[in-house]
């Protein structure tokens, strides 16, 4: 075994307390319930900005002037169309695999499709970055849309990022009230600070790879049940439950049973969500809905809240998170739950193209050490004597 000499040194199990860098795009304030994208909070983003300003503001650090959010605009609108070999390939992946795993590969086909892969200038890095932005909402615009029995749906660069997106997925303009959702749930998903998939992408990004391989190795770690998939675990629940009259019975028994309850209680927040909060304001207006499964849905998500807050809220600090309320107002945007996680990774790509940006500018690879607890120097014995 080791010697005494390796004495055992503290191991943070999942890197837990452990600060991998500093950054000013995101402050997650666990303690108080608060999110910051470069100071701002996320209740005034979505009260007062639009997808395409968030996605300037952390990529550059401020708020846009005029010009400068009408030039993203552009740019992001006239990156939209996907390569045909892009269209192509989820075409065949639909059915054969997870969406997640067509969001990956096609993510991963567009460095082929982009002359500047291989040039890594802030500058370019800056282009790429709202290219890969701009393709990966059309990339799971389109896996929903052909998962739907559709064809592609060519964008419409006269249309807002969110209202493209809809457009892109539906084959047709959204409602306001399912543009306002769109825009919102893009903007809370945009970036929460060094969380796995932000992790992920700054690790192989300190690599010095390329700018694609860094957001497909983030899109990668987020397919993870742990990370991205718990929206689309807490409308199973919700659907589990069936009618609001068992929302009560079926939350105690699970708690009796200690079921975990999908969409309650966060790694970081032991407050109250803020992007949960957001949200949730959707589902007050929602409760009148003359869609019968939304209307459901929602009159289960708020007594499943209010049961849960009495029994777990002030006495344990498990609040609802963002997950637990967004199944029902992606349905009532007309979202299949199959693409809630690939709808989180499109969001994303503004954090994790704004981490790499700034991680970037004093670079070190992340190598971190292990504790090794084997034997060392054993006899190596041949294989007819074992």
């Amino acid at each position: 075994m080791i010697g005494m000499a390796d004495a055992k040194p503290q191991i943070s199990s999942g890197l837990e307390g452990v600060y991998i860098a500093e950054s000013s795009i995101c402050r997650v304030d666990g303690q108080a319930g608060g999110l910051y994208y470069r100071g701002y909070s996320i209740d005034s983003l979505c009260k007062n900005s639009d997808y395409e300003e968030v996605v300037h503001l952390l990529l550059h650090g401020r708020l846009p002037k005029a010009q400068e959010l009408a030039e993203t605009k552009k740019v992001l609108a006239e990156s939209r169309n996907l390569p045909e070999g892009v269209v192509s390939t989820i075409k065949h992946m639909n059915g054969k695999a997870h969406p997640m795993d067509t969001v990956r590969t096609a993510v991963s086909m567009l460095s082929a499709y982009d002359p500047e892969v291989a040039d890594s200038s802030n500058e370019a890095n800056m282009r790429k970055s709202l290219r890969i932005i701009s393709r990966t909402a059309s990339i799971v615009a389109t896996i929903g849309r052909i998962a739907a029995g559709g064809e592609y749906v060519a964008p419409d660069n006269s249309m807002s990022h969110s209202e493209n997106f809809l457009y892109m997925l539906n084959g047709k303009k959204p409602t306001p009230q399912q543009l306002d959702i769109m825009r919102d749930m893009f903007i809370i998903h945009a970036e929460h600070s060094s969380n796995a998939s932000t992790f992920g992408t700054m690790v192989a990004g300190s690599t010095l790879a390329d700018i694609y391989s860094a957001v497909t190795a983030g899109i990668a770690v987020l397919k993870g049940p742990l990370h991205g998939g718990a929206d689309e675990a807490a409308l199973h629940m919700m659907n589990e439950i069936g009618d609001p009259d068992n929302t009560e019975v079926y939350i105690t028994e699970a708690l009796a049973g200690k079921k975990k309850i999908m969409g309650f209680g966060h790694r970081v927040y032991k407050a109250y969500d803020p992007r949960a909060k957001v949200i949730k304001t959707y589902l007050l207006q929602m409760q009148d809905s003359s869609s019968e499964e939304v209307k459901r849905l929602t009159g289960i998500a708020l007594r499943a809240e209010k049961l849960m807050i009495d029994k777990l809220g002030q006495s344990h600090g498990i609040w609802p998170n963002v997950d637990f309320f967004a199944g029902p107002v992606y349905r009532a945007a007309g979202i299949p739950a199959e693409i809630f996680t690939p709808i989180f990774a499109a969001s994303r790509t503004a954090g994790w193209c704004a981490h790499m940006m700034e991680y970037w500018e004093n670079n070190r690879l992340f190598r971190p050490l292990e504790y090794y607890t084997g034997a060392i120097d054993l006899q190596y014995v041949p294989i007819d004597k074992r």
